[in-house]
């Protein structure tokens, strides 16, 4: 046992601990789901959370130890976006025909996600800083967390208001497109990835991505629209208010 703890130690203050932890979480989180057929209870960037959380407080592991190996996996975020225009290319003739009516969806989505958040906030009487950061709570979480900065929000508390929005439309998306008998069809395969990029952003066309093609493919342009409209709209809206 001692020499565990000894190996441990060691291994917890290498530059590259939190790169192969994060890996080999990860890896086993998507067999996991895999083996559970994809429920959305085993989404694996829910459980790799759960047991990256769980490893660092009960080894008493500094979070910026764990992040000067893992910035590596945060630097690949960007391109991972960008890489969701290639399923986007593949349809760019079902875009033009509907490119009106999702540029509309996008921004009634948008706006009915920031507006009941800081509705809700405010009800409850939470302080501006919060509310601020909760306004782009629908958008992925490092352009969150630039919104959150530059309207007077707190960036920490926006990207986790983001990711947890994301983890909330990942594990219930399946149910609530159910219960509101959104069909699974071809057209409301669509619907269901739109709405789920609209709403949850990454994290959520992840989920569609694993579902179905095409409702991976219009999460990914819908999760792109969000950014775009929030970067634009949401300080503009704010400044006027």
């Amino acid at each position: 046992m001692t020499n565990f703890v000894e190996l441990w130690v060691y291994l917890s203050q290498a530059p590259l601990f939190g790169l192969t932890a994060t890996l080999a979480v990860y890896v086993l989180a998507q067999a996991f789901s895999a083996r559970m057929g994809h429920a959305a209870w085993a989404n694996p960037v829910l459980w790799s959370v759960v047991v990256l959380a769980g490893a660092l407080l009960a080894t008493g592991t500094a979070y910026p130890t764990f992040f000067a190996g893992a910035q590596f996996i945060h630097f690949l975020l960007g391109p991972a976006v960008v890489a969701l225009g290639w399923p986007l290319w593949q349809r760019r003739a079902e875009l033009r025909q509907r490119w009106g009516r999702l540029l509309l969806a996008a921004l009634a989505g948008g706006s009915v996600a920031a507006a009941s958040a800081v509705g809700l906030g405010w009800a409850m009487g939470l302080p501006v800083d919060m509310l601020m950061s909760l306004a782009p709570k629908s958008v992925t979480a490092p352009v969150a967390m630039g919104v959150a900065a530059q309207i007077g929000g707190v960036p920490a508390l926006a990207a986790l208001f983001a990711v947890l929005t994301g983890m909330v439309g990942a594990l219930s998306g399946r149910t609530l497109f159910g219960w509101l008998r959104v069909g699974t069809d071809a057209s409301g395969m669509v619907a269901r990835g739109f709405a789920l990029g609209t709403a949850s952003h990454g994290i959520g066309a992840a989920q569609a991505l694993q579902d179905d093609a095409d409702a991976g493919a219009y999460a990914g342009l819908a999760l792109e629209l969000q950014v775009v409209l929030a970067a634009l709209l949401v300080p503009l809206v704010v400044k006027l208010f």
